[in-house]
């Protein structure tokens, strides 16, 4: 099994990475902008779980990195049996502050190089006149016989966020927006063909990346509001690997995500006046 994972060279695309050579032992293609740490992390993973890895430089903001990158696989004669798409940006502006070069950035990554390389590579698995079950002699993407006709899958990253309307990360909760309500659409599209797509739209996860304390995270996770790396990783590729449409973790997520469509105005107004109270 040969797995491709975006933005792979640190964070949830590690994470990515690390699950799918640890627990499944695929073979990996890490993709990143980060050169050096990219190179770490093949070398790494490759030493520690007997792997082969290929550590490939892309920015994936450009506007026709999706074809470029795929090229790339036919031209050293990758087949590709699972696509994570995780490459993303996270940033919190006012949008008149947000520069125009800003702006495009976060929506070439989330919305065209998606869109694009959920399109090639789903035709691409579709075409295939065998089903995969994972290569000879390591343990099969799915045991149960009733999956192992599937011939690939992808799993797009998508946001609590895009049921939220939420000043200052406008353009972010969009591009999860339309991740979220593509990726479902396709699931319908793709499972007749033997295609497995998937979204996840967790809250916040626990990383360094809203830059509240230590205690506050704790907090967060001890609620379900956020879930660490590591806990959302094997649970998203869980929900991959038996063919689910879509996933929010954590209960509270859950049950709090039909309310999200109709948060008052005040509320976000006064969410807007104290967002910097627990920042670091």
């Amino acid at each position: 099994m040969l797995s491709l994972v975006t933005g792979a060279s640190s964070g949830i695309g590690l994470q990515y990475a690390t699950s799918l050579a640890r627990d499944y032992h695929s073979d990996l293609l890490l993709v990143s902008n980060q050169q050096e740490e990219l190179d770490r992390v093949a070398a790494d993973l490759a030493e520690k779980y007997g792997v082969q890895t290929t550590a490939h430089f892309a920015d994936l903001s450009l506007s026709d990195a999706a074809e470029q990158l795929f090229a790339w696989t036919k031209e050293n004669n990758f087949t590709v049996d699972v696509l994570i798409n995780n490459a993303g940006v996270f940033f919190f502006n006012p949008y008149i502050e947000t520069s125009m070069k800003r702006i495009e950035l976060m929506l070439h990554l989330h919305v065209m190089t998606v869109a694009k390389l959920t399109r090639l590579f789903a035709e691409d698995m579709a075409k295939r006149s065998v089903s995969f079950s994972g290569p000879s002699g390591r343990r099969p993407v799915c045991t149960p016989s009733a999956k192992r006709s599937m011939k690939g899958y992808i799993l797009n990253m998508s946001s609590m966020s895009a049921w939220m309307a939420v000043p200052g990360i406008q353009t972010y909760n969009a591009s999860k927006a339309f991740i979220y309500n593509f990726s479902k659409s396709l699931w319908y599209e793709f499972k007749p063909l033997g295609v497995g797509i998937t979204v996840m739209a967790p809250g916040a996860v626990d990383t360094a990346l809203f830059g509240l304390s230590p205690k506050l995270r704790k907090l967060a996770v001890n609620l379900t509001v956020s879930i660490p790396p590591e806990k959302l990783v094997k649970r998203a590729l869980k929900k991959l690997f038996k063919n689910k449409k879509a996933d929010t973790p954590g209960f509270l997520n859950w049950l709090a995500t039909p309310l999200l469509k109709h948060t008052p105005d005040w509320l976000l107004f006064l969410t807007m006046k104290y967002i910097g109270k627990y920042q670091k």
